[in-house]
């Protein structure tokens, strides 16, 4: 049958799909436009299949938080190119997905996936963006904060890496500000000592007195010693024994006591392309 082409554009201004998709998916129904969407998301599906393997390291990461500051997320929406990660409906439907996340309190992927927005499963629009981009698209992140103190959030420059940080209570913006730009440039593991797996302590105290008597060390002297480079190792991968980045003279505990803020209890960093 004959396609208009009055009616490929009402398809594509439905779907976003490319003009020579519509058509296509016209012709095979018919002119029906319910059956041609349906066509459309099944191509769509075909292309996430097909694209399953490649990898999406670009994108673009949105928070959002509460008035109150007692609750945050911060969601990743992936895809191939930096091309697509600038695109505005790329963002706007990161940021509709990152509200959904907000409001339904969920973290959890294949939940989240699951949830109704716009009266259709997340998963089926995350289908439909590869059908119209024609990238692999996906969801590898979501991080939620809720708490009795205060959140702060921080996005790195080019939107690739964000910081939800959580303090004991109200803090100071620039200095919410600093320990979370700390905590995107230095990618500490914990935010106190007693927080770092058991397991990973006694494999860099068993690494460090390796390397000790690889040098000559005796064994009993070794083993002393071992214990001197499980601090630098706090030093350099635990928040509150980290040095400050903008004043090497004194570490992010001390910045906090000096400045008379609150402590930071809980972090949560995302990334994207990692």
């Amino acid at each position: 049958m004959s396609i208009s082409a009055s009616d490929v554009k009402k398809l594509r201004e439905m779907t976003g799909a490319g003009m020579m998709d519509c058509k296509k998916a016209l012709a095979e129904a018919n002119g029906d436009f319910d059956a041609a969407v349906e066509y459309l998301r099944k191509k769509g599906q075909k292309v996430s299949e097909a694209r399953a393997d490649r990898e999406a390291n670009q994108g673009t990461i949105v928070t959002i938080i509460s008035d109150d500051k007692k609750k945050a997320v911060a969601l990743a929406l992936a895809c191939e190119t930096d091309f697509v990660a600038r695109n505005e409906d790329f963002v706007a439907d990161a940021t509709k997905f990152a509200q959904l996340a907000f409001d339904q309190e969920v973290s959890d992927l294949d939940t989240f996936k699951a949830l109704k927005l716009e009266g259709r499963e997340v998963a089926d629009h995350l289908k439909d963006m590869v059908g119209k981009i024609g990238e692999k698209i996906d969801i590898p992140n979501i991080s939620l904060i809720k708490t009795d103190g205060a959140v702060v959030s921080y996005i790195h420059p080019g939107n690739q890496l964000a910081v939800l940080a959580n303090f004991e209570g109200d803090v100071d913006a620039e200095i919410g500000k600093d320990i979370a730009m700390q905590i995107a440039a230095m990618n500490p593991i914990a935010v106190v000592k007693e927080e770092v797996d058991s397991s990973l302590l006694e494999k860099e105290l068993e690494i460090a007195k390796e390397q000790l008597i690889n040098e000559g060390k005796p064994a009993d002297i070794a083993e002393k010693a071992a214990v001197g480079k499980l601090r630098r190792f706090y030093e350099e991968r635990v928040l509150l024994e980290q040095k400050f980045v903008k004043d090497g003279s004194v570490t992010v505990r001390e910045y906090l006591k000096n400045s008379g803020a609150p402590l930071i209890t809980a972090f949560n960093r995302i990334q994207l392309g990692v």
